[in-house]
């Protein structure tokens, strides 16, 4: 495909366009511009539509070297030219080696010959390796831009309006979103990641970003009366021909269908339109598989952080900050920074009792032990017909650090859902008194102080009953 001088003035990449815009959605997206041209770019899969009427896609041999991605391509085909070269030297060189020796040898011009071949064959061979090195790199490079190594055009041209349906993935983009966290406050950035690997270059006028699909299917529901009536048993079904097994399949298919409904430049800056949705006007997005990132919006919070603890998930400690949002949170992943300080690269966030909350770290300086209560302290009776079963857990904290710390321990005991069996908490027990709340559904909230290098055991006894004859699991 090598460039064409004279098509070269004549086409221009599909990006350039006359308000131009573009809709990237969840499962697809919309590129729609005026086009000067027939070229549409390096794709596959991309259906066009030219003031509503289909457009065919073909391959297109000659390529415009004004366009950034043909260029890259023409690369290719000239590195695959000094191969086909390097291979045609080989074979000749081969063919001159093979020669039949001549009958009287002149020992010195023999040597002199034999040595340049050799050189000659040295060279070919290296340069053959540097050649594929460069040819599979460049590949490489070229397919991570684009999804295909063949130029597609429209069959025919179009004046006006040109739409072009691109498939998912070809398009995409994410929120990120970056936390600074001082003394009680929360700085937040929400920034838009934008990738394009299309193998169209694109330039719009007014980009719009939805997380939300384009293709949406809401079966039509209509209000039907929930009906009592009186219980008549249903009769006996009698198969005596097979047309009788096929009968209730029929119904059973209408009755499916009807429930289915019948027929199935500077650096862009991104604004926040609604939630869930941003607008970029002048968008240059080139299909270069390389995310680029708009920057949406920063706002501040007041923020209150607290350390907890799950022994009964997991014996680590972590941190969790709790914020009021102000604009809706649309993914759950974060970088937490703390000054010029990188606290976490991957922190975890999510909407709770009416917050948002942000689990910024793990600290590393309380060390939580959690063990049963050994076999020989438990005790079983049975009073009249109901079993009695004492177990519990140890919990032994421990604060590594020079400072002091205060931090919440949820743990937890069995909770029943049927009366016949209880379940009860005996005693929380430590050498110092602990301050807990025993909340709904076996919920136990512990508030921790402890000193610097100070460790406390607490040891949480439960008892469940229940009828002698029943087994229970927990």
């Amino acid at each position: 495909m090598k460039c064409s001088k004279i098509l070269s003035t004549l086409l221009l990449s599909g990006g350039v366009s006359v308000a131009s815009s573009l809709a990237v959605y969840q499962d697809t997206t919309f590129y729609t511009y005026t086009p000067t041209s027939s070229f549409i770019g390096f794709t596959k899969n991309v259906s066009a539509k030219c003031e509503g009427s289909s457009l065919a896609l073909v391959p297109m041999m000659l390529c415009p070297n004004d366009v950034r991605l043909c260029k890259l391509y023409n690369k290719l085909d000239d590195i695959k030219e000094d191969l086909r070269i390097n291979q045609s030297n080989a074979m000749v060189l081969n063919k001159f080696i093979s020669l039949p020796q001549p009958t009287v040898i002149d020992a010195e011009s023999w040597i002199s010959a034999a040595k340049m071949l050799a050189e000659e064959e040295a060279k070919l061979g290296d340069k053959k390796e540097i050649l594929t090195k460069n040819l599979k790199h460049d590949t490489q490079r070229f397919r991570r831009q684009a999804p295909s190594l063949v130029a597609q055009k429209t069959e025919k041209s179009c004046k006006k309006e040109l739409v072009l349906n691109i498939p998912y993935g070809y398009v995409s983009f994410s929120s990120m979103y970056e936390a600074n966290i001082e003394k009680n406050k929360i700085t937040i950035t929400q920034n838009l990641a934008i990738t394009n690997r299309s193998g169209i270059d694109i330039e719009a006028d007014t980009a719009m970003f939805y997380y939300r699909s384009a293709n949406q299917y809401v079966r039509p529901i209509h209000f039907s009366p929930w009906i009592v009536s009186k219980y008549v048993p249903r009769p006996k079904r009698m198969y005596k021909k097979s047309m009788a097994k096929s009968k209730p399949m029929m119904e059973y298919s209408m009755v499916a269908d009807s429930e289915m409904g019948g027929d199935i430049a500077p650096a862009p800056v991104a604004s926040y339109e609604d939630a869930r949705e941003y607008k970029i006007n002048n968008l240059s997005l080139p299909s270069t598989g390389i995310p680029l990132e708009v920057k949406v919006l920063s706002w501040k919070a007041a923020l209150e952080c607290e350390i907890k603890a799950y022994p009964y998930m997991n014996t680590k400690a972590f941190e969790v900050c709790s914020f009021s949002p102000k604009y809706q949170i649309d993914t759950n992943r974060w970088k937490i920074n703390l000054g010029t300080e990188v606290i976490n690269e991957n922190a975890v966030g999510e909407y709770r009792d009416g917050k948002y909350q942000l689990y910024t770290k793990v600290d590393e300086d309380i060390k939580i032990v959690r063990k049963s209560i050994v076999q020989k302290a438990r005790t079983t009776g049975i009073f009249g017909g109901t079993a009695r079963k004492k177990d519990g857990f140890t919990l032994t904290l421990t604060n590594k650090s020079n400072k002091s710390k205060a931090f919440t321990v949820v743990e937890r005991i069995p909770t029943s859902t049927t009366t016949e069996i209880k379940s009860k908490l005996l005693s929380i027990k430590s050498d110092k008194k602990v301050d807990y709340k025993m909340l709904k559904e076996g919920e136990i909230e512990m508030h921790i102080i402890l000193n610097a290098h100070e460790s406390k055991k607490i040891d949480i006894l439960f008892e469940i009953s229940y009828d002698k004859d029943l087994k229970v699991r927990y």
